[in-house]
């Protein structure tokens, strides 16, 4: 009978501590973080895989991030925000111009000479968000709105130094503003991701790209690229970080809250710093290996400018007719926080 009582208690035990480790092991919060680019690139290096970490450390070990780069399932470029907002993935990081046709209000930061400043255009998405981009990211938590610094146009065999040596030159865009630019300056736009770049050109299916410096050493462009042409600033583009809204508000109110003290405007204000230092490293690689960097005369900058200042009120127009009423408050709003930072 001892015996019994003892085998009964035994079993008991265990299955106590078993029910206790599961419930242990469920209170992790296991959290799937995806974003299109490779484990190199500046954004997953100081940006994505240490916000990821902190979020950790901040809850104690409560909430575990696992991360899915370029190259992973989840991280196909043109999926990622239908992935966060459907809940496969639960937080993401995307570029605005990839799928196009969404996120137009927010593209109106990539029109022509706004500015070639990642803080500047980064801390004006962020200022006019709640104001006038916020219904443009249905069901999700946004938690920030970026840019990068000014973007260079990298061809692999010709030189270009003025508009007339763009004529013809089939160059990779990254959203439709850009596009639209590259069309006025006499160029051929070609869609393709990031991550299409490098092999394009190596085959000869593209003449060149339009990108700031990083992706010379993330994307290895430097490889294939020969002549670099700094605009000075013609241009920005943008992204975003975002959670399922869903599963945000589904966490521990102190999750939320760790969340939240790692991103918005506590985010906002790094990508600066952070895109001067990533520029930095694709000017390394450019140098090591002897390519040919011209910056654009003043001259040269104003015809460049004259053929591109119609793309604006057009592209305006354009938002207008499509139902963005108020495209042009938006444009001088955006105007106006960027003039803040840069002074102007």
């Amino acid at each position: 009978m001892r015996l019994t009582k003892r085998i009964l208690a035994g079993a008991a035990f265990a299955a106590a501590l078993t029910v206790g480790g599961a419930a242990a092991k469920a209170e992790t919060i296991e959290l799937k973080l995806a974003h299109f680019l490779p484990t190199i690139n500046g954004m997953h290096v100081d940006f994505l895989e240490p916000w990821a970490r902190e979020l950790e450390a901040r809850t104690n070990g409560k909430v575990k991030v696992t991360i899915f780069p370029a190259g992973t399932q989840l991280g196909n470029i043109a999926k990622l925000y239908d992935s966060v907002r459907s809940g496969v993935v639960d937080i993401a990081h995307g570029l605005r111009g990839i799928p196009r046709g969404r996120f137009a209000k927010t593209g109106i930061i990539e029109l022509p000479f706004m500015t070639g400043s990642a803080d500047a255009a980064s801390r004006a998405l962020w200022a006019v968000y709640p104001k006038y981009l916020k219904d443009e990211y249905p069901g999700v938590k946004l938690l920030g709105l970026h840019a990068h610094n000014g973007g260079l146009i990298h061809t692999r065999d010709k030189q270009v130094v003025t508009m007339s040596d763009l004529k013809g030159l089939r160059i990779r865009f990254p959203s439709a503003p850009i596009k639209a630019m590259l069309e006025s300056l006499g160029a051929v736009p070609q869609g393709l991701p990031p991550g299409k770049v490098y092999e394009n050109t190596q085959k000869g299916v593209i003449d060149g790209t339009v990108f700031p410096w990083d992706p010379m050493h993330s994307f290895k462009l430097s490889e294939v690229m020969n002549y670099h042409l700094d605009m000075g600033g013609i241009y920005t583009v943008s992204f975003w970080f975002a959670m399922n809204e869903k599963k945000y508000n589904s966490l521990p109110a102190d999750v939320r809250q760790a969340i939240d003290d790692i991103s918005g405007d506590n985010l906002v204000g790094k990508f600066g710093p952070w895109w001067d230092k990533w520029d930095s490293w694709g000017v390394e690689k450019v140098q090591a290996k002897g390519a040919t960097v011209t910056q654009l005369s003043p001259e040269e900058a104003a015809r460049w400018k004259e053929a591109t200042t119609p793309i604006i009120d057009n592209w305006l127009a354009g938002l207008e007719s499509k139902g963005v009423s108020n495209a042009r408050e938006i444009y001088d709003a955006m105007k106006a926080e960027i003039a803040k930072v840069e002074g102007n």
